[in-house]
């Protein structure tokens, strides 16, 4: 049932034009908003003048019936629901400075959510692929250059770091240190979210790398503590740090660029394929809550999906395809292969 259509509130200032105009000024001036921030706010105003003016209603005078027509008006039109829950929230934002300025009594966009959207799979590489990034070497960099590299990417890969808890690594351990390797120990401590620490267990291949990179950091070394620094011896920002990896990825043969955190959904992902421990996995990655860690069983049952559909000689059925070849196929040996190789061993 549409919504009741209402007349337009006659007061001064109330053109819909100005009402909006004066609320991006605010947003502008008195909120210092970013000016990207003010451009994204000035469309979802003006669709939301659009929507007005086509039922016939002034701003002032838009109902939450009205709002909740539009809202399933973009949704049947294909926008996804993150799109119009960013919109809603423009919207909700105008509503409740017009409140504050005595223009309205009511926010129509309040209790009004964005439809449910189906949260997404975290990207993970397969472990040969990301035994392939971690094993790269790029002889046309400078050595100290693709030391450093290797080291970031093995410990990205190797412990799961968040790419914060990697750029706030130190060379030695102190007081003022935001983390630091015990290379004799084996172990990473690192501050997490929530200014929490934890300790990770760090890898030979990894103590290789870090081994290598640190005999060559003097070259670049000035009076920064931190592990990874640039040639002129500053901290490496993480922008630096993804520009980096996503270069070594496509350079090491990948069809995917490769983002830090892509690593950690990786050795996550690769952990609970090998161990099936889901709490140790939620300890390794720091995580606050059991309910963070467990999207990587949905990685690890699609892995499972992927090895059955490939193996097995009944799996065509699940999807109304040809059967696959019988189980002495070489294909079988290929298709569970990753299933028993984690992270690189310690």
């Amino acid at each position: 049932m549409s919504p009741p259509v209402h007349a337009t509130v006659h007061r001064p200032g109330s053109d819909d034009a100005a009402l909006v105009q004066a609320y991006l000024n605010h947003v502008r001036v008195e909120k210092r908003l970013a000016d990207r921030t003010v451009i994204l706010y000035t469309l979802d105003l003006e669709r939301l003048t659009a929507h007005a003016r086509e039922a016939g209603v002034a701003l002032l005078a838009v109902q939450n019936p009205h709002i909740r027509r539009w809202v399933a008006q973009m949704h049947g039109a294909g926008r996804s629901a993150r799109g119009i829950a960013l919109i809603l929230s423009g919207w909700r934002g105008f509503y409740v400075w017009l409140g504050r300025q005595g223009l309205i009594d009511h926010n129509p966009v309040q209790d009004v959510r964005a439809p449910k959207a189906g949260k997404p799979l975290p990207k993970a590489l397969g472990v040969d692929e990301a035994v392939q990034l971690a094993s790269h070497h790029e002889a046309s960099d400078d050595p100290a250059l693709e030391a450093r590299d290797a080291c970031i990417t093995e410990l990205l890969y190797g412990c799961g770091l968040r790419i914060g808890e990697l750029v706030g690594l130190d060379v030695l351990a102190s007081g003022s240190a935001r983390g630091w390797i015990d290379a004799q120990a084996g172990e990473a401590h690192v501050l997490g979210k929530g200014s929490k620490r934890r300790s990770v267990p760090v890898g030979q291949q990894a103590l290789a790398a870090l081994h290598a990179w640190l005999l060559l950091r003097p070259a670049w070394a000035g009076d920064d503590a931190a592990l990874f620094i640039g040639s002129r011896g500053q901290r490496l920002t993480p922008q630096h740090i993804r520009v980096r990896l996503k270069r070594r990825s496509l350079l090491a043969g990948l069809a995917t660029p490769v983002h830090p955190h892509m690593l950690r959904h990786s050795f996550a992902s690769h952990v609970l394929q090998s161990s099936g421990d889901l709490r140790a996995v939620q300890e390794l990655l720091g995580h606050a809550s059991i309910s963070t860690t467990q999207v990587y069983t949905r990685l690890d049952f699609q892995h499972l999906a992927q090895v059955y559909d490939a193996a097995h000689p009944r799996a065509g059925s699940r999807a109304g395809q040809a059967p696959e070849p019988l189980p002495d196929s070489p294909r079988l040996e290929r298709a569970v292969k990753p299933a028993t190789r984690g992270p690189r061993s310690r």
